[in-house]
């Protein structure tokens, strides 16, 4: 019975409840902190627990007073309104007893790369981030970049970003995959349609004592920054290239004026990178869905078209088009694709799992 399946949950929300009050724990902030972050994960399936079992006896109660000749015509009327609300909360409760991704509640740092295209792929690079940023913003999310690369022609061949905020890797996790993108460049003078393709890579961040690296497993090279940045890039080494010697991964920074801010910038994404990999390590299907992720940034392995002349936006994972793209880049409207990647996602995770 359903009702069975939620009485652990229960029971160790109300021992987290002592723990926390308990002198020892008290002294161990960190232990304190995680206490506290399980119990506040526990409390929405626990406060729908107990809505569930006063809502079974209430039924059960109500239909032994169906044999009642003085209360059994209110009885009925009472069951008509209380029973319909059984299965509707136990789909909910289905969906809070999915286990849930550890990192769902982390940062993330998001790489975008333009990929074939030439030019409009990195104009495209340039449109798509502009239009998470219009998404971060509505959620209260901060964005902080990293680093960019950008093309003369507008956009960016590279950007690398760390978005802050609640639930954020639950949310844009969908975004990892090659995106192609379909419209009329401004230079095309025959009105021909171009398709171009983009990568994006979104890895959670990650806590130092979560990823341990050596420094003999490093290779920290300095050099003077290239490109626009102001007098202090062409005159100062302050660009930052780190190889990781075991892992073969490289990661550059060179947007930041201090040497020192740029190597911590760099560490960051190394740190998210290699974190990347042990997952990839512990779960065979998290490997071939980062693969999935990075693509070869070619036209045709894609997870979503943006196709302009039609103001369309089509996600090829749950074959979900919406005649609304315009609206959806300019005003950050990303929650009409996300949501329905997360319920499929959902409904995926509850048939497999038999609940």
């Amino acid at each position: 019975m359903l009702a069975d399946k939620l009485t652990p949950f229960i029971t160790r929300y109300n021992e987290l409840g002592t723990l926390l009050s308990s002198p020892d724990i008290t002294s161990d902030i960190k232990r304190m902190t995680d206490l506290s972050r399980e119990q506040s994960n526990l409390l929405p399936i626990v406060e729908k627990a107990k809505e569930y079992q006063t809502l079974v006896a209430d039924i059960a109660d109500t239909k032994e007073m169906l044999c009642d000749t003085e209360m059994g015509d209110m009885a009925k009327e009472e069951l008509k309104e209380l029973e319909p609300q059984k299965p509707i909360m136990e789909e909910e409760i289905k969906l809070l007893l999915l286990p849930k991704d550890p990192n769902d509640d982390r940062n993330i740092i998001v790489e975008m790369r333009a990929g074939a295209g030439g030019d409009e792929a990195a104009i495209f690079v340039g449109d798509l981030f502009d239009a998470y940023t219009r998404y971060a913003d509505l959620r209260n999310w901060k964005i902080e970049i990293i680093s960019t690369s950008p093309s003369d022609s507008g956009g960016y061949k590279e950007v690398t970003a760390l978005i802050k905020g609640e639930q954020v890797y639950s949310r844009l996790k969908y975004e990892g995959g090659t995106h192609r993108v379909q419209r009329v460049p401004e230079t095309e003078s025959q009105g021909r349609v171009h398709t171009s393709a983009i990568t994006v890579a979104v890895m959670p961040e990650v806590d130092d004592v979560e990823v341990i690296i050596e420094d003999k497993d490093l290779k920290i090279d300095v050099m003077r920054s290239s490109g626009c940045g102001g007098q202090s890039v062409n005159t100062t080494d302050s660009a930052v290239r780190i190889t990781h010697l075991p892992s073969g991964l490289v990661v550059t920074n060179q947007d930041q004026k201090s040497q020192h801010k740029n190597r911590e910038k760099a560490m960051k994404v190394l740190k998210a990178r290699l974190y990347d990999l042990q997952m990839q390590e512990q779960q065979s299907e998290n490997a071939a869905e980062r693969a999935a992720q990075v693509g070869t940034g070619d036209r045709s392995g894609r997870i979503r078209t943006y196709n302009y002349p039609q103001n369309r936006m089509s996600d090829h994972r749950i074959n979900l088009t919406l005649y609304r793209l315009e609206a959806i880049m300019s005003g950050g409207l990303l929650d009409e694709v996300v949501e329905p990647l997360i319920t499929d996602h959902q409904a995926k995770i509850v048939e497999a799992a038999g609940l």
